[in-house]
């Protein structure tokens, strides 16, 4: 029988070794993991590469892993704050996290590209800038291209909001955004879902990442709250 459920964060994390690359879905704080990171800090694991779409905000997520040393590199779109110097900027200043700067849309077909088995692709998106600085790039049909490699993770940490024991997912709104590409980038998927439904429950054509792609499920109920 498949199962891929697991009864507590700490199962859900086992295994995660220093120096891996983590994959974190969301836009923001919206539809980010903030259950699974906040375990990830208590499961020690450092030296971290990780891949997000910005830096974190408040004290919290990524910010508290940020902030408890156990990020060695980030790599993602939007560095910055909104308002106010962030953990990441801090530690930025102070020479102790590495960056890559990577555009929205070409992190989002890197992370694609690796779950779907291609490993890189031209796009035009910052040929000409410091963004294309160090790699390849190709004249097609008199436009520059700039050549970008898959992007795979060692893990995905996803927030979902249901999930059944096969692992097959739904999101809601805007909870979307980087996680059904990131769960299909890592060698492990993760996931933490404010539903755990009966088999059968998820019709098949509500299941937006299929439980292939997912290897732990745990259920965090106070996902739900304010929704």
């Amino acid at each position: 029988m498949i199962d891929r459920t697991v009864p507590t964060i700490a199962a859900a994390l086992d295994g995660i070794a220093d120096g891996a690359v983590v994959l974190l879905g969301g836009f923001g704080s919206v539809g980010q993991a903030d259950a699974l990171i906040e375990g990830l800090v208590e499961q020690g694991a450092s030296d971290l590469t990780v891949v997000a779409n910005n830096a974190g905000g408040g004290n919290a997520g990524l910010s508290r892993l940020l902030a408890a040393g156990r990020v060695r590199r980030l790599v993602c779109t939007f560095p910055r704050a909104r308002s106010g110097p962030s953990v990441f900027e801090e530690l930025y200043r102070a020479g102790r996290i590495e960056l890559e700067i990577v555009p929205q849309g070409t992190l989002a077909e890197r992370l694609r590209a690796a779950g779907a088995g291609i490993p890189a692709f031209y796009t035009a998106t910052g040929a000409g800038t410091v963004i294309a600085e160090g790699k390849e790039t190709r004249e097609i049909g008199g436009r520059t291209y700039v050549l970008e490699h898959a992007l795979h993770g060692d893990v995905a940490l996803v927030a979902a909001w249901q999930a059944d024991r096969w692992g097959n997912l739904t999101y809601r709104a805007s909870g979307r955004n980087f996680n059904p590409v990131m769960a299909t980038a890592a060698r492990l998927t993760v996931v933490q879902a404010a539903y755990l439904l009966p088999l059968g429950d998820i019709a098949p054509e509500h299941v937006v990442t299929p439980g292939i792609f997912v290897d732990r499920v745990v259920e965090v109920p106070a996902m739900r709250e304010g929704a």
